[in-house]
């Protein structure tokens, strides 16, 4: 039988199949015009590959397209990453990461970075006033302002809450206080919150960095220059000085000596009488913390109540004052059998009557000592009273509640009217001393006080004269009628048993 020779179409056929199974599918298996098994067979290779090559295609469109939203996903969420969701500025990190790269440059030989931190002067009153909502549009507004006054190579960011920072890239002091200064100018402007105006300065810290120097050490710097700006008394500027870091290391040490002092009863209280004006009776005293700091001997108040309310440690200390001052009152209530109207007038922060759990406390220390709550006088400051938002109101009710008397502190220096005396929770008038201290030989101060003392009895209210220094001081207040009077005239703030001795007459000062 003769042998037949191979048909070249099947050693074709092998190789295509090869080389589709490799995943080469753009291969196609040539065929002849013959119509036979293996023409059907070459055919259906090359359809299957066709049919392949489609569905590769359309995969790998596909992992394109979800590979492409990945990745516009992963930059969005690094964008967001960065970016404060609220003004749409950079934020902290954000910041830290330009700082860094700049600071990288300096080292390098370029000129060296300035950072501007700012914090607004008047935001919470703001918030307290007109709501979060209009807090947020005035962020918003004021983050517009900040943009507008710098350039587009600046980094203008949001640190959180109402502070703010704005990094000017190879800079040096004298563009860098320019630019402060067209901020301070920007940031004066009135804002428009619905259909009110309102204006919100700003404290602004600078530092220019130094060689080698840290992101942290530069924000650092530049936010203790901030704080020094801000304790002065309008916008300002204020530039890092290595004194600056050392008051604040300084604070520090304070703070945490401040603690201890809470902790272990380092605080007392001293006592100021106050008096009927009418009788010369003692009717109460107000309460007066001092510190008996072990290095530095007693500190009055103005040295540690302002660090006090910036760092909040005012609640545990106003706690501190409200408990001794209660039981204090009931010592002398039981060993000096003091007339059942005697009373304990104790000072209140804005913290502490934002604080809720303010009600409960005062609840319970009333409880503890057996002092009945009409006993207990807490002052706060006018603006406190008319400023104050939801939860101040809510205390000062549930204050009220409880039978605790309310008095207004430096009445006559603030926002003193009619309008809001008849509607506050108050029984007691403090007028502040200023209106005080011209009584003597002032006619037109006279006739001033008369009027503020009309005003209060008008709104059946009690009238307190605080600052009284003389005999005719006193004199002249009680024929206007002022019910009660306290200032040195009568006494200076004595520890408790220099008030016990002022008994010993028959509790009468006049």
């Amino acid at each position: 039988m003769k042998n037949e020779a191979p048909d070249p179409r099947l050693h074709a056929l092998v190789e295509g199949i090869v080389r589709i199974a490799g995943g080469d599918l753009s291969t196609r298996i040539p065929h002849s015009g013959a119509r036979d098994d293996v023409a059907a067979v070459i055919a259906g290779i090359n359809l299957m590959a066709d049919d392949l090559q489609t569905i590769y295609q359309e995969l790998e469109e596909r992992v394109e397209s979800r590979t492409a939203m990945l990745r516009e996903a992963q930059v969005e969420l690094e964008r967001m990453a960065l970016t404060d969701p609220l003004t749409q500025l950079a934020n902290r990190t954000a910041l830290n990461s330009v700082l860094s790269h700049a600071l990288a440059e300096s080292s390098r030989g370029e000129m060296p970075p300035a950072l501007l931190i700012l914090d607004l002067d008047s935001f919470k009153g703001i918030n307290d006033t007109l709501g979060h909502s209009a807090g947020d549009d005035v962020l918003r507004a004021i983050a517009r302002r900040l943009q507008d006054a710098v350039r587009d190579t600046d980094t203008v960011a949001r640190l959180g809450g109402d502070e703010f920072a704005v990094m000017l890239p190879k800079s040096n002091l004298v563009r860098a206080r320019r630019v402060a200064n067209r901020i301070l100018k920007a940031l004066s402007e009135s804002l428009d919150v619905g259909d009110l105006k309102v204006t919100c300065g700003t404290s602004i810290g600078l530092r220019i960095a130094e060689p080698g120097q840290s992101v942290d050490d530069l924000v650092m710097e530049a936010d203790t220059a901030m704080y020094a700006a801000k304790a002065q008394q309008h916008s300002s500027i204020k530039v890092f000085e290595p004194a600056l870091l050392y008051a604040r290391r300084l604070q520090s040490v304070m703070i945490t000596e401040m603690r201890e002092a809470i902790r272990q009863d380092q605080l007392t209280l001293h006592y100021q009488p106050v008096v009927d004006l009418a009788t010369g009776r003692i009717e109460g005293v107000e309460a007066l913390v001092r510190w008996n700091h072990p290095e530095r001997g007693l500190l009055m108040p103005d040295q540690f109540i302002p660090l006090a309310e910036e760092t909040g440690m005012i609640v545990d200390l106003g706690h501190w004052v409200l408990r001794n001052a209660v039981r204090q009152l009931r010592k002398w209530q039981l060993g000096l059998q003091v007339d059942s109207t005697f009373n304990v007038r104790v000072n209140i922060s804005t913290t502490e009557l934002q604080n809720l759990e303010l009600i409960e406390h005062v609840r319970d220390i009333l409880r503890e000592t057996g002092v009945d709550a009409s006993n207990l006088i807490v002052e706060l400051t006018e603006s406190m009273a008319v400023n104050g938002g939801d939860v101040d109101q809510y205390s000062l009710n549930g204050l009220r509640r409880l039978g605790v008397q309310l008095e207004i502190d430096d009445f006559g220096t603030g926002y003193s009217s009619i309008s809001y005396l008849r509607k506050l929770p108050v029984n007691v008038v403090k007028i502040d001393r200023s209106l005080i201290s011209g009584l003597g030989d002032d006619e037109q101060q006279r006739d001033f006080v008369a009027a503020v003392l009309h005003l209060i009895h008008a709104c059946g209210l009690k009238a307190l004269a605080e600052g009284i220094e003389t005999a005719e001081q006193a004199e002249v207040l009680r024929e206007m009628g002022c019910g009660s009077g306290q200032g040195y005239y009568f006494g200076r703030p004595a520890p408790a048993g220099e008030i016990v001795a002022l008994f010993a007459g028959g509790g009468k000062l006049l």
